[in-house]
């Protein structure tokens, strides 16, 4: 495929997100399952939150995201895959009014991807390294056609309930071909390293407020402590303590900013014992101490209704 026809498919794809979702700013639900778009005209501060398995891509503008100490940073001539629940700090760092962020979400399920691979009959390999939870690679013309073949059906609503269905199967069938697809697959193999890391990071996320013991999840993912952290580390970037630590802070803010808690409450909710700690790592990881971080934001909101993404 020549590079004309990839900006040809970038501008088709461009032009279909803009048309369908308007010019509200934001995330909207399309009339697609699992498919959400996402559009803005200008740069964005850091927000921190738990990704969940999915693909995306940008039409129009970039985006950074940092997961623990790595930087990826995508565009139109790339995709991001989300593997694992991850917590993830995202920024958009281009985007104007007149080449606005237009980007889309397709949310998928580790049972979709096992399905896709079972009865494609795809090669897999047990003992490849635990997937990392988010990538970024270099979008493939096959990839980039079965998304827009997706898309395109915002134009055509009655054919979404038969045709959505193939069409996720198909892209889902493009990226385990792709270059992330034995790492990817690994997902779908019951028994391998990342599936076991996979249910370890949901038994962390449902139970953050507890107290972690690395020796337990070691034992119920069937590894040594020393080789559970080490595929722990290889899918997230992060120890598991770490990971604990980043879902607990993101929770807290939530509760600071969305419930109006206090502090000590919003600590104590999440799991910690001791408030000198929590305010210290809530400024380390937000920047200012709870009290001045709610603040800040508060000063931040437009004086009008506007969607947030």
């Amino acid at each position: 495929m020549t590079i004309e026809s990839l900006a040809k498919m970038q501008n088709e794809m461009a032009q279909l997100l803009q048309r369908h979702h308007g010019r509200e700013e934001g995330v909207l639900e399309s009339r697609i399952p699992s498919l959400s778009t996402i559009y803005r005209i200008g740069r964005t501060e850091p927000s921190h939150r738990l990704y969940h398995p999915a693909f995306c891509y940008i039409a129009s503008g970039r985006k950074e995201l940092r997961l623990a100490d790595e930087r990826l940073e995508y565009g139109p001539n790339d995709y991001l895959i989300a593997s694992m629940d991850v917590p993830v700090i995202g920024k958009i760092i281009q985007a104007t009014a007149a080449e606005p962020y237009l980007s889309l979400k397709l949310d998928f399920t580790p049972v979709e991807l096992i399905e896709v691979a079972k009865e494609a009959g795809l090669p897999v390999r047990r003992n490849e390294p635990s997937p990392r939870a988010l990538a970024v690679e270099e979008i493939e013309p096959s990839i980039l056609e079965a998304v827009l073949r997706y898309v395109r059906l915002l134009d055509r609503p009655g054919d979404i309930p038969f045709l959505a269905p193939i069409y996720k199967k198909e892209i889902l069938y493009r990226l385990l071909q792709g270059r992330y697809g034995l790492m990817l697959s690994q997902l779908a193999i019951e028994d391998s390293a990342g599936f076991r890391i996979r249910d370890a990071l949901q038994r962390i996320i449902r139970d953050f407020a507890r107290p972690l013991r690395v020796d337990e999840l070691a034992e119920e993912a069937r590894m040594s402590p020393s080789t559970f952290h080490r595929h722990f580390k290889d899918a997230t970037a992060m120890s598991p303590i770490q990971f604990q630590k980043q879902l607990r802070l993101q929770e807290a803010r939530r509760l600071l900013i969305a419930e109006s808690l206090d502090a000590a409450d919003a600590a104590f909710r999440v799991g910690y014992e001791s408030s000198s700690q929590f305010s210290r790592e809530y400024a380390r990881m937000f920047g200012a101490p709870p009290a001045a971080d709610r603040k800040r934001w508060q000063e931040s909101l437009p004086t009008s209704p506007r969607a947030t993404s």
